[in-house]
């Protein structure tokens, strides 16, 4: 199943306007990195946020997320928000927000 580029394309539109980040295509989608870190992504329709464990488990709680798992084995610290989690510019925002606040503690690559 391809990715969803209007997920990608509104990604795109809140990210761009950060410093310090890239586009590459992995998982058969996109991730969005930040100092050389991912930080956010489109797997088929899905919103893909790394958030680190804590602030993951917390969003778990959340309507809409389940664990980033493509592979039988989660992914720590990451979720996938269905598109109903993220339906406005304004939640989509805060989402990616989140995932860039984490992603800003890491050492750049």
């Amino acid at each position: 199943m391809p990715y969803n580029e209007e997920i990608d394309r509104r990604i795109r539109q809140i990210v761009s306007k950060w410093k310090n980040t890239e586009t590459k295509k992995m998982f058969g989608g996109t991730c969005h990195l930040l100092n050389g870190n991912m930080v956010c992504g489109v797997y088929n329709d899905y919103l893909i946020l790394r958030l680190g464990e804590q602030a993951g488990a917390k969003a778990m709680e959340t309507a809409y997320t389940r664990p980033f798992d493509i592979t039988g084995k989660p992914m720590k610290g990451w979720i996938m928000v269905a598109q109903e989690g993220f339906k406005t510019e304004r939640d989509l925002e805060e989402w990616l927000n989140q995932a860039k606040k984490f992603v800003e503690t890491l050492q750049p690559k």
